[in-house]
Formats: structure tokens, C-alpha cells, sequence
């Protein structure tokens, strides 16, 4: 209908019903937006309510289309139409009564309507996204921390195992300095012990021996936050009360360390950096309780460390004193013995010596010679004989040598020619003895104990000689050394024992023929003399025993 054309100026689509219900027109929009329009009891059905509040069993109660129609007033809503390809579209439906008209007006809304779902749509991802970094914060936070956890546990299980891994506390206290260190980026850190009220450095990290056992002070602030358990944290310019100032403010943390509710010293942290400290206060408290254990327990260590040395040394100094007075029992006894049988000795020979001397004034007178020349090769013999007991008289005397306690100087050569002359009863038919003295200067020295040494040396020579053999003796002299080599073909030492042959009470000799103390005793008589033993030998070719005296 013409008249109706204006319509399709607007910008809605247009429908026109008359009483009967009939379509009498549609707008050009009304083509472009519904050209599948049929008839209207199909476009109703497809049309629907955005939002329906009805109740009823009627369908046709549920289709705006339907209630724009039957409505007695102007009737308004915001509906979906479903086209055949099962699209959406939205529109604001307005209905208005003409005489016996219905006018239906669509106003598309579609974009509104996809824009305000994309908005809701966008505000839920919003919402989600809001949910999400909520959550991601979270989750960073629990990692951060779990992170944070983990290197805390590494940090306070490394330092516990460096901790029960030692007992020496410069190790213990380095070890604990450095990582410190290393987590607080300091450029200094050290642990001073706490005495008299007053800290002393113990041990500092980098090492600087400058700062070690220096005493210092803190301030009362700072001693009583530390004394009643506390870790102190500042920004300062000193490093102690009386230090001099720094350069630039300095991150300072005074950790204290306890044993038993009483301090016993702290660790000091000195960094450049700013910043706060929260769980790392947890591994300081956690590092300063094991420490305070740690040192408690290596400095108990240590005591009884030193209390055994000096247990051992004072057992070393019985035994010594032991075999010294072994050894002057023994040179007593021997003295008062030789002295006995010298002065026993000395008047029978006296009286053999005066026979031999009137026998021989008298063998001259008698008129028979050949009684008279037997009786002279006789009393030639006897003369000679008693020469060698005074000889073996006075040699003993010189041996035992009781008179002789102080240093005296002393041709080692002729002491040894003495000692020989002494054991002749060992070597008698038996022993070469091979003599290679050097040049040497008189020196100072106990010739009564050398003489000691060399007659157990020379005698357990003889000893190891089975049969017949050779011992040779050497002498020698370089400034302020004085050697003595004795070397024999006796059947030697097994290496297993080399090392035990100078321990009192150790003999190879077996049960009663050797005591095992006079190598013993002749090792404590050398260092007497500033000198040493050294044994060389080979079992089946025999030893060496290599004595060197320092002289003045």
C-alpha cells in the first residue's frame, strides 16, 4: 500500500498488521533484516523474549510477536530472532495500536547486544584474569618463599655438616665466616669471643691477621639488644664503639652467640648493601645456636687434646727419668764394684809385682844356666802378665770414670781404644777389628757415658757375629760434628724391627740374655750430646750404627 511507503524512510524495519492479523506491509528494512518472513505465525514462533518473565501453558504466550499483537496498549520489548541459519539477532521491538492497525517497529540491536555480551564477556575474562595474577601472586609468593626455604635449609645443612665434620674450631669458625659472606655480600665478617665484658677477634673472613686477637667494645645499645638475645641490625659509620669512622654508611648485623643462656661471643657482618632482612635473621639464629654448640664443643676438644699431649710428654719425661736412673743405679753399682775388685786386685798383684821384682835380682846369682834361663822366661812372663791387670785395673777405673759428672773434652779415638781393650774377651780370636779413625779434635762430652755407648753398641756387634766375622770402626770430623760409624757381618735386623730396637724393654736377644735397655739408654746419653743414632742393616750381611755428636 503507497500510503504506507513512508515507512521505508526509517531506519527500523517496519511491519503493519490489520485487525485480522493479516501483513499488509513490510519496509524495505523489515526485507533486509527478516527475508525469510514467511507469514507472521512463523516469524512469531521464531521471535522470542531476551528475558521472559511469563508463566503459562499457551507457547504462543512466549513470543513477543504474539503479545505486541493481542496487547491493547503500546507494547515495548527486547527480542532475539532466530533466522533459518539458526543466527541470533537482537532487536527492541515497539508496538502502537492506529485506528485498526498494528504497527511493529524493530529497531536492530544486534552489535549493541554482541557488544555488550563481548563486554560481559570481557569483563569475566577480566575477572578471571584478576582471579589469575591473584593466584600467579600467590603462587610466586609460596615459591619465593619455598625458594627462600630451600636455600635457607642448604645454607644451615651445609654449615651444620662443615660443623659436625671437624673439631678444629679456625676450620669451623672460617667455614661459617664465608658462607655468611657469600649470602650477605659482605666485605668484611668475622667472630670475636666475649670475655670481661670485652670481644676479642677470633677469626675474620677475608683473612686479615691485622684484626686477630684485637679487643674492642660495643655500645651499651648495641651490648644490651646482644645480651638479651637479640640481632642487631643498623646503618652505621663505625664498626665499634672507638673504631674509626667509615666513608660511607655501612650495613652492620651483630649476631650473638649463646651456650647455655651465657654468650660467648659474636659474629659480625659488614656490608654495603641496603636492604631488609627478614627470613635471613631465621638462618642467623638457626647458624648461631649450632655454632655456640660447635665451638663449646671443639674447644672442650682442644683441652683435652692438650691434656693428653701433656699426659704424654709428662709419661715420655717418667720414662726418661726411668732409664736415667736405671742407667746411674747401674753406673753406681758398677763404680762401687770396680772399685771393690781394683782395690782387691791391686794387693795381690802389689805382692806378685815385688816377688817378681827380687826373682828378678836373684836369677842372675844362680850358677846353673839353664835353670837360671828357665826361671827368667818365667818371671818375664809373669811381669808381662801383671802389666796387663794393671792395664785392665786402670782401664776400668777410667771406665766408670764416677768422678767425671761434668763436660770434659776427650779424644774419642783413645775412648773407643779403651772400650776395645775392655770387651778383648768378646773379639779375642773370633772378630777382626778394622780401625779407620780420622783426624779429629778433642770434644766436649761424658766420656764415661760415650763409653757406655760404644761398649753396647760394640758388645751387641759381637753378639750378632755367629763364628767368625769383622767390625769396623770409623771416625770422622766435619766443623761442629763429630761421626762414629760401626759396622759389623752379623746376621742384622728385620725391618719390622729397626724401629723398636731404641724402646726400653725391647730386646731380640730373647728372654734372659738381653734386658732391651741399652740401646735405650745409649739413644737418651746421644741426645744428651745434641746428637743422633741412625741404624743401616740388612738381614744375612749385617748393621751400621751411625753415631753423630754436635761438638762446640
Amino acid at each position: 500500500m503507497k500510503k504506507f511507503d513512508i515507512f521505508n524512510r526509517f531506519r527500523d524495519a517496519v511491519i503493519i498488521l490489520n485487525s485480522n492479523r493479516e501483513v499488509i506491509y513490510k519496509n524495505n528494512k523489515f526485507k533486509r533484516y527478516f527475508p525469510d518472513f514467511v507469514d507472521i505465525k512463523k516469524f512469531s514462533h521464531n521471535a522470542n523474549f531476551d528475558i521472559c518473565p511469563l508463566e503459562s501453558e499457551n507457547i504462543e504466550n512466549y513470543s513477543p510477536i504474539y503479545n505486541s499483537m493481542i496487547s491493547k496498549e503500546d507494547f515495548s520489548a527486547r527480542i532475539s530472532y532466530q533466522n533459518e541459519n539458526g543466527k541470533l539477532q537482537y532487536f527492541d521491538l515497539y508496538a502502537t495500536k492506529r485506528l485498526r492497525y498494528t504497527l511493529m517497529f524493530f529497531a536492530d540491536i544486534s552489535a549493541e547486544a554482541e557488544l555488550n555480551s563481548v563486554e560481559k564477556q570481557n569483563e569475566k575474562l577480566k575477572e578471571k584474569i584478576r582471579y589469575l595474577e591473584i593466584q600467579n601472586n600467590d603462587l610466586m609468593k609460596i615459591k619465593q618463599k619455598a625458594q627462600s626455604q630451600a636455600i635457607r635449609i642448604a645454607l644451615i645443612n651445609k654449615v651444620s655438616n662443615i660443623i659436625r665434620g671437624s673439631m678444629d674450631l679456625s676450620v669451623i669458625l672460617k667455614s661459617a665466616l664465608k658462607e655468611l659472606s657469600i649470602m650477605f655480600g659482605t666485605f668484611k665478617a668475622y667472630y670475636a669471643s666475649f670475655e670481661d665484658d670485652k670481644f676479642l677477634i677470633q677469626e675474620v673472613y677475608p683473612s686479615k691477621n691485622s684484626d686477630l686477637k684485637k679487643e674492642f667494645q660495643f655500645d651499651d645499645e648495641i651490648l644490651e639488644t646482644i645480651l638479651s638475645g637479640g640481632i642487631s641490625v643498623q646503618h652505621t659509620l663505625k664498626e665499634f664503639k672507638d673504631a674509626p669512622s667509615f666513608k660511607q654508611p655501612v650495613m652492620r648485623i651483630v649476631v650473638p652467640v649463646f651456650h647455655m643462656q651465657n654468650l660467648i661471643g659474636t659474629i659480625v657482618l659488614l656490608s654495603y648493601q641496603r636492604r631488609e632482612l627478614n627470613e635471613e635473621l631465621e638462618i642467623l639464629e638457626a647458624i648461631s645456636a649450632q655454632l655456640g654448640n660447635a665451638i663449646i664443643r671443639a674447644e672442650l676438644y682442644n683441652k683435652n687434646i692438650q691434656t693428653v699431649h701433656k699426659l704424654q710428654n709428662t709419661l715420655k719425661e717418667l720414662k726418661e727419668t726411668q732409664l736415667h736412673l736405671i742407667n746411674s743405679e747401674k753406673m753406681a753399682s758398677l763404680g762401687q764394684l770396680v772399685a771393690g775388685v781394683a782395690h782387691e786386685i791391686n794387693t795381690p798383684v802389689a805382692s806378685i809385682k815385688s816377688n817378681n821384682a827380687i826373682l828378678a835380682k836373684f836369677i842372675p846369682k844362680i850358677n846353673d844356666e839353664e835353670i837360671s834361663s828357665i826361671l827368667a822366661d818365667i818371671n818375664d812372663v809373669d811381669r808381662e802378665a801383671i802389666q796387663r791387670i794393671s792395664h785392665i785395673v786402670t782401664s776400668l777405673k777410667k771406665f766408670v770414670r764416677l768422678d767425671e759428672a761434668e763436660l770434659q773434652e776427650a779424644d774419642i779415638n783413645k775412648e773407643l781404644d779403651l772400650t776395645l781393650d775392655l770387651i778383648r774377651h768378646e773379639t779375642k780370636n773370633r772378630i777382626e777389628i778394622e780401625k779407620n779413625y780420622g783426624d779429629i779434635p778433642l770434644i766436649k762430652c761424658y766420656p764415661n757415658m760415650l763409653n757406655q755407648v760404644f761398649t753396647n753398641v760394640l758388645v751387641n756387634a759381637c753378639q750378632a757375629i755367629e763364628g767368625e766375622g769383622k767390625i769396623k770402626i770409623t771416625t770422622s770430623y766435619t766443623p761442629k760434628t763429630l761421626t762414629v760409624s760401626i759396622k759389623d757381618t752379623g746376621k742384622g735386623i728385620k725391618k719390622s724391627e729397626i724401629n723398636k730396637i731404641f724402646t726400653a724393654g725391647y730386646t731380640t736377644k730373647g728372654v734372659g740374655v738381653g734386658t732391651g735397655l741399652g740401646l735405650a739408654i745409649s739413644a737418651k746419653i746421644i741426645e744428651k750430646h745434641k746428637g743422633k743414632i741412625i741404624v743401616n742393616s740388612e738381614v744375612g750381611k749385617g748393621s751400621e750404627f751411625v753415631i753423630t755428636i754436635q761438638s762446640e
